[in-house]
């Protein structure tokens, strides 16, 4: 998740009549291997009006597109070849461990997660995928992969848990497309923007780097 009050690499201007424009840059690194990912520049304009941010953001990558197709195929084909549909809990565990069969779940629920984690973030709130509750694959006649979780989402600084129930679907090339419901939440299930990448090896959100 975004959280620009926290980002050390944050510029703030206020814009009368507008709201607050936050002038980003940061680094990011693959979520499973700790490796660079590229660094990003980023605009966040929160109007003073409760909608959504206006967001403009270049990012330069280290890995090229082919490769990530390449991991992302991996993934996709290590859960199409499972001989029974993929069920798990508590990912990962009190110890922060993954059991490896259960590595390209938690890859979906980092990528899908992420859409709920931007639409509920605000200017003065931010969450972190904390852990999948529970995760249960849907068996298709299609070749798409569909995927219903329980997550819970850490709420800084409030530090409050947030249980969300997450329907995803995807298949690499196509848009992961994310339907949700948060415990907190008193609105009916909203469907994903489909703005997320198709990719199940994006880049978690990064650690800062200076101006």
């Amino acid at each position: 998740a975004l959280i620009p009050l926290l980002a050390p690499s944050s510029l703030l201007q206020n814009i009368p009549e507008s709201g607050h424009k936050y002038y980003l840059q940061f680094s990011t690194e693959d979520y499973r291997t700790g490796e660079d990912a590229g660094n990003c520049l980023a605009t966040v304009l929160y109007p003073k009006k409760k909608s959504p941010p206006v967001v403009s953001i270049k990012c330069s990558h280290t890995k090229d597109q082919k490769e990530i197709h390449e991991e992302d195929n991996r993934i996709y084909q290590r859960i199409r070849h499972q001989s029974k549909p993929i069920t798990g809990s508590n990912i990962p565990d009190s110890y922060g461990n993954i059991e490896p069969a259960l590595e390209p779940v938690w890859a979906l629920a980092v990528a899908g997660s992420s859409s709920i984690m931007w639409e509920k973030s605000t200017e003065t709130l931010g969450y972190f995928l904390a852990q999948v509750k529970s995760v249960r694959q849907w068996i298709r006649k299609d070749n798409f992969t569909e995927f219903d979780y329980t997550v819970l989402l850490h709420e800084i600084p409030t530090q409050e848990m947030i249980s969300c129930h997450m329907r995803l679907t995807w298949l690499p090339g196509h848009p992961l497309k994310v339907k949700h419901f948060c415990a907190s939440e008193s609105h009916s299930v909203d469907e994903g923007s489909g703005a997320e990448s198709g990719s199940a090896a994006a880049p978690a959100a990064g650690k800062g780097a200076n101006f």
